[in-house]
């Protein structure tokens, strides 16, 4: 509630305020299952700080721009508030609402959304957006601060009694089999939650936060990509509290800078996005239209069962399963391994990873796929093949990471856990591992793989 501009418009407005969330699939991209299932905790929690200022939460299904149409004549309402989406699909539907609204009488009030600037004012002198993340990140900067994040409203005016859904008919959350244990023991959804995990971050981890960023052995991210995924926190909030924490204690600068520049990055995928609208099914560069792709099914259930071979790829796979997210290191490593190994189209995985990720998001998740598999913008090169082997030694160095998401490797020397292939029958016997049946072998040899991904590549390229 806290930085929602329409809403506070709205409550300063001094009428009887309604509150109103629309499910609606057909605008833009179906959520996943991970992401419904933090749609509802969000929902709840949204709910109780509502009634906790006197509202109420009214939860509608259907197409948006006629289900808050309806509601505006049924509440007899003057003016309805929103917080505009820089996303074709959403834009369409805010066009039709508006339409739908003035022929009611009704007034539209539009506000700037989750984003820290408008894509119009980040233009080539061709006036398309751009394409590379450091002079994009350059001009952002140079724009100054954005706006200071607005309070929460400390009443709302409750507005007539109206019919709602419940949330419980809405199957957001999985009953039959009930698979969302894991996220429930990883994250409390809502504000507050939110607003205490940025501060923790800001006090305990963003001091470090240079180097240990890359380790998914240690606490080194922040945590906060579901909870802006859902808006519980905005990027005006994390910019500002992030740079006040820094001018309070200097030691925190680089931390601070390079975790801005992260929040960049989200900013840059949803610019994309904006100008891309099809960034989630189309090569951004269209070289990559004739890509000798393998439909391998069977190596595709290995990777996401975490069952490659690979332990790092495997951990990775496997912590997202159970925790809704994955280091931000490993998901490079693990989606190299399936465009670059594998030679699976990107799309698979990024499919996969719309429907586990608690944080997925319509920009992100498909410009970061499409980066590494080197058909993006700004995109990693198709011939940096990630080697499961070094990254995993390098990123896990005493193999805490592997040990915790692939247990059945827990008991090898941290030399060998990331190559359990190289131990000798006595290591294995001694560690309880059987090569094949308690663990496979790699389903891909990493020399051979990286071979035929460059033997891929360069054919598209004299193409």
């Amino acid at each position: 509630m806290s930085d929602h501009p329409a809403l506070h418009a709205a409550a300063k407005a001094g009428a009887p305020v309604v509150c109103l969330y629309v499910l609606d699939d057909a605008a833009g991209r179906s959520v996943g299952g991970a992401a419904r299932w933090w749609l509802a905790q969000s929902l709840r929690a949204l709910a109780a700080d509502i009634a906790a200022r006197g509202g109420s939460l009214i939860l509608r299904k259907g197409p948006a721009a006629r289900v808050i149409a309806e509601l505006a004549r049924e509440s007899g309402a003057r003016a309805v508030y929103w917080n505009g989406i820089a996303q074709a699909p959403h834009q369409a539907v805010e066009r039709q609402l508006e339409a739908a609204l003035a022929k009611l009488g009704v007034d539209s009030q539009i506000f700037p959304g989750d984003l820290l600037v408008p894509p119009s004012a980040i233009r080539n002198k061709e006036g398309r957006g751009l394409r590379v993340f450091t002079p994009f990140w350059r001009r952002v900067l140079s724009l100054g601060d954005p706006p200071k994040p607005l309070p929460a409203p400390k009443e709302l005016r409750p507005g007539p009694k109206l019919a709602s859904d419940s949330l419980e008919s809405w199957k957001l959350e999985p009953s039959k089999p009930d698979w969302a244990g894991g996220l429930r023991e990883s994250w409390t959804p809502g504000e507050t939650a939110a607003r205490a995990r940025l501060r923790d971050f800001l006090k305990h981890t963003a001091r470090n936060y240079v180097g240990d960023r890359d380790r998914p052995d240690r606490e080194g991210t922040s945590g906060l990509s579901p909870h802006l995924r859902f808006g519980e926190l905005s990027p005006r909030q994390v910019w500002h509290a992030a740079r006040f924490a820094a001018a309070e204690d200097p030691a925190l600068g680089q931390g601070v800078e390079k975790f801005l520049s992260e929040l960049g990055w989200r900013e840059f995928c949803r610019h994309l996005l904006h100008d891309h609208p099809d960034l989630a099914t189309e090569n951004l560069q269209a070289n990559f239209d004739g890509f000798p792709w393998k439909g391998d099914k069977k190596a595709l259930a290995a990777w996401q069962r975490g069952r490659t071979g690979y332990p790092i790829v495997d951990a990775g796979l496997r912590e997202l399963w159970h925790t809704g997210v994955m280091h931000n290191r490993v998901r490079m490593v693990v989606a190299s391994f399936l465009v670059k190994h594998l030679l699976i189209d990107w799309r698979d995985g990024e499919s996969w990873f719309w429907d586990t990720l608690v944080d997925a998001d319509a920009g992100s998740n498909p410009a970061n796929w499409q980066w590494v598999a080197g058909c993006g913008a700004d995109a990693a090169p198709y011939f940096r093949v990630f080697n499961p082997i070094l990254q995993g030694e390098k990123f896990d160095p005493d193999g805490t990471y592997v040990a915790r998401w692939v247990p059945e490797l827990k008991d090898l020397p941290a030399k060998l856990i990331h190559q359990p292939w190289e131990a000798t029958p006595i290591e294995l016997a001694s560690a309880g591992i059987t090569l094949g049946k308690t663990y496979p072998q790699p389903i891909v040899d990493h020399a051979k793989g990286r071979e035929r991904a460059l033997a891929a590549y360069a054919k598209i390229r004299k193409g």
